[in-house]
């Protein structure tokens, strides 16, 4: 697919044009969650406002953002874990389909597959047994001819390999950090990120997951919190980028800031490709 199609927008939220479809991940369109809040530049309402297409990985409130999706078209198709989908719709999204791993779904020429990922699910956290709970996915999109991995938050699984078996990846989006100082359970650092691509052998990758949100007034403090929660903001992609230069997949990694399309992110140099060779 070409680059052209894939503007990261920040967060986990990307958008994707692929068979006469608009596809976001993940929305978090408002410049707060919570406490977090966004450091990059806002949104513009035509990022977004076209979306025929909404998926969201998990329930965790920076992926399953309630506002944010109110912030979309009434009919735009929202397709959430198997599940979840009454908590949605009584909370007022209009069109909610859900998808278990193996299942799919097509819209027009788009096709959608659900696939695992290694993550909680729990809307409050994997500690939490009250409120909503549905596992965790990532999503293959196919049509055109192209073939795009979606991972939502996920650790590194043994299923990777097979969904590289399953066909060639023109594009993977990989999450390379988070929002905070440190991760916890079920997330990819920059270097097990590497490891994934080594798996999944895409022809192009887009580090997402990095770069967007953090705790109201880190990013500015004084003295060593803040200037850690400053690298953050910035390092883990070219770390992650660095990792996978040193390997052997032969993917070329785009690093697209947030607002970014990956076809603008190589324009500025903002790529590199590691050397092809034996899968590791």
């Amino acid at each position: 697919m070409q680059p052209s199609a894939l503007r990261f927008l920040g967060h986990s939220t990307v958008r994707i044009e692929l068979a006469g479809r608009v596809v976001l991940t993940d929305p978090v369109l408002t410049r707060r969650v919570s406490a977090l809040r966004r450091v990059v530049a806002p949104l513009r309402p035509e990022d977004y406002a076209d979306a025929d297409v909404v998926l969201v990985s998990h329930l965790h409130g920076d992926h399953l953002h309630l506002p944010s999706l109110k912030l979309l078209r009434p009919d735009a198709r929202v397709v959430v874990p198997r599940g979840a989908g009454e908590w949605v719709r009584r909370r007022g999204v209009a069109r909610v389909d859900e998808l278990a791993v193996g299942e799919e779904l097509r819209d027009g020429a788009l096709r959608i597959t659900a696939v695992p990922a290694a993550h909680s699910g729990h809307r409050w956290g994997p500690r939490s047994t009250h409120g909503p709970d549905a596992p965790a996915l990532g999503h293959v999109l196919e049509g055109d001819g192209s073939r795009v991995y979606v991972s939502g938050d996920t650790d590194l699984f043994d299923g990777m390999a097979d969904i590289a078996a399953a066909g060639r990846l023109d594009a993977a989006l990989l999450p390379v950090w988070g929002w905070g100082p440190s991760l916890g359970p079920g997330h990819l650092t920059p270097e097990r990120a590497a490891v994934a691509v080594e798996r999944l052998r895409p022809s192009l990758v887009v580090p997402v997951h990095w770069g967007t949100l953090a705790v109201a007034g880190l990013a500015r403090a004084p003295g060593r919190a803040g200037a850690r929660m400053r690298r953050l903001l910035t390092e883990p992609p070219q770390e992650f980028a660095a990792a996978v230069a040193a390997g052997s997949s032969g993917a070329r990694v785009v690093v697209a800031r947030p607002g970014e399309t990956a076809e603008a992110a190589i324009r500025a140099g903002r790529d590199v490709r590691s050397r092809p060779g034996d899968a590791a």
